[in-house]
């Protein structure tokens, strides 16, 4: 085993930790900032396997856009900043679905590869990952873009106080008292001293 073995494999767990970290705990921004740590070891693994270019897309793109709009998310959408009670649910079911999910996809791998060796092809040059993107992967990279804005937008719209709360009744409604006052409230008087 190699040093780029061994580094990659504490990579990986430093990876596979903070993502556990950020579905278990119940602090919102925490979990928002142990993403960025997960997310960040991800990259530190495209590294390690020599694909630079990746691995700065990743810091660029996971962790410096989407994280950030995730805190921003949390912030218009006045979410509540401390622990939240209502978010503390069985996590059997989760981690029951989790663990076959990752029990079925190692049983797939060891029986697609067993033991052979795969021969990695040749390293590949920002051209060649531009022509993939947008040529053969540019519908899910617009998807994901489109995704993205509206994430963006519902947060702004969630935030808004005034959207969906019903309108006082005005003049043209039948009501006499003038306006936005209250039924009951003291009315501005006119020039005359009346109501």
């Amino acid at each position: 085993m190699t040093g780029a073995d061994v580094l990659l494999l504490a990579l990986g767990a430093v990876a596979v930790g903070a993502g556990a970290l950020v579905v278990a705990t119940r602090h919102l921004v925490r979990a928002g900032l142990w993403l960025v740590v997960c997310l960040g070891a991800l990259a530190g693994d495209y590294l390690v396997l020599t694909a630079e270019l990746v691995a700065w897309v990743q810091v660029l793109i996971y962790v410096g856009a989407v994280v950030v709009l995730l805190l921003f998310a949390v912030m218009l959408t006045r979410a509540p900043i401390g622990p939240s009670d209502d978010l503390d649910r069985p996590g059997w079911a989760a981690a029951l679905v989790g663990g076959g999910s990752g029990l079925g996809l190692a049983v797939l791998l060891i029986d697609a590869f067993r033991w052979s060796r795969v021969d990695l092809p040749a390293a590949g040059t920002a051209e060649r990952l531009g022509e993939q993107i947008f040529r053969s992967w540019v519908l899910p990279f617009e998807v994901l873009s489109v995704l993205l804005l509206a994430a963006l937008v519902g947060a702004i719209v969630l935030s808004r106080p005034d959207i969906g709360r019903p309108k006082a009744p005005g003049p043209a409604d039948g009501d006499r008292t003038g306006g936005d006052a209250p039924v009951g409230a003291a009315q501005p008087a006119d020039e005359g001293g009346r109501p």
